[in-house]
């Protein structure tokens, strides 16, 4: 950026070059001709493109410890309420394969509500990063989206991971309605940082939570768009995995999945739509003792999150939930990388052959009463 070179620096450095090249006076005005053509062409770049300064300065070249990769890394912040001082940080890496103009932009949002995109989406699931086990460097994940798409990282509401905001009640006062809009102002403000992601074919991903957090961004844009002359988001679908959306269908469809999975028996899945409410954050003891002897003695090796992976011993894998088995606070559901509808039946295999090496009484009624 030869425009925020100070006129004496320019000078000193041109002196400087044309004395070691040998051209005296000569050699110095003519280095300080052309780096001044490069200051007035870098100006009118900028002025062309008045994202280019910042984006310069979002410029990742390198993570530590990061493997040499062909793909462009950006991240920084965009403010999306100067009065509240409130900004939204992010993380773009874009598609590898040299070929990331072609390929579409998505937007992922973590859920919680509260998770950061970065340490989660970006770090331990569809990132093209993984952290090695000894802490010493990071390798590259081939599972990583950034294999078809250009990956959008977002930090969100404000408060989450690196976002911020200078006033202390935006903290406790954050909600869905101000983190779509947020997240609205964030895209508007981000693609005039970056043009060419304008008119780009454009999803929005994300789960968890993010099943609030993605139709009503996406609701937010078809609105947007409908208001502007001339609309630039290229809104082409939404993708959400594990989507926390409504209370009651999602746990009881949980408790369904685990029946129908043979993961549970007859008896403790009728106890369990007996005693539980599924809607109301008052769980009764009652259904609470149901959920954990089905997690606990039915369950065996089984995660509930990944069925068709290897048994795991460790107990991570026998979450502790208590009343509801999806309730908001269960944040993070690890990606699966199979084809389930190959050996649709092992599940079901696998619940046999634990239920007979490690008999249980079936659950009675009569006990959690």
């Amino acid at each position: 950026h030869y425009h925020d070179i100070p006129t004496r620096a320019v000078l000193s450095m041109a002196t400087r070059r044309g004395v070691a090249g040998g051209g005296g006076v000569v050699g110095a005005v003519a280095s300080v001709l052309v780096l001044w053509l490069a200051a007035g062409a870098a100006a009118g770049l900028v002025a062309a493109d008045p994202g280019a300064e910042q984006r310069a300065r979002d410029r990742v070249e390198a993570l530590p410890g990061q493997p040499a990769v062909a793909f462009a890394q950006y991240s920084g912040y965009v403010t999306v309420s100067e009065r509240h001082g409130r900004a939204l940080f992010y993380w773009l890496t874009e598609a590898a394969g040299g070929d990331q103009a072609s390929k579409p932009l998505v937007l992922w949002l973590n859920g919680g509500p509260g998770c950061s995109s970065v340490a989660y989406g970006a770090s331990e699931e569809i990132g093209p990063f993984r952290i090695k086990p000894n802490g010493t460097g990071l390798y590259l994940n081939k599972y990583s989206w950034n294999r078809e798409a250009n990956l959008l990282f977002l930090e969100s509401p404000a408060g989450v991971g690196f976002s911020y905001s200078n006033t202390s009640s935006d903290l406790k006062t954050s909600g869905d309605e101000r983190t779509a809009q947020d997240s609205l102002q964030f895209l508007i403000s981000w693609m005039s940082r970056f043009p060419q992601y304008r008119h780009r074919d454009f999803y929005i991903a994300g789960e968890s939570y993010a099943g609030h957090y993605v139709p009503q961004l996406a609701r937010k844009i078809v609105e947007y768009n409908k208001a502007s002359p001339s609309p630039f988001i290229n809104l082409k679908g939404i993708l959400v995995g594990n989507a926390v959306t409504d209370n009651y269908y999602d746990n009881i469809g949980t408790v369904t999945y685990w029946w129908t999975h043979a993961m549970i028996s007859d008896s403790t899945y009728r106890a369990i739509l007996k005693l539980c409410n599924f809607t109301s954050a008052n769980v009764s003891n009652a259904c609470n003792r149901a959920m954990s002897y089905a997690m606990n003695h039915e369950f065996g090796d089984i995660d509930q999150y990944s069925i068709y992976t290897p048994s795991c011993h460790a107990p991570p894998c026998r979450a502790q939930v208590q009343g509801h088995p999806h309730p908001p606070e269960v944040q993070q559901l690890r990606p699966l990388h199979r084809d389930l509808r190959r050996e649709v039946l092992q599940p079901a295999r696998r619940a046999e052959g634990h239920a007979r090496q490690h008999h249980q009484d079936p659950l009675q009624m009569d006990s959690l009463q």
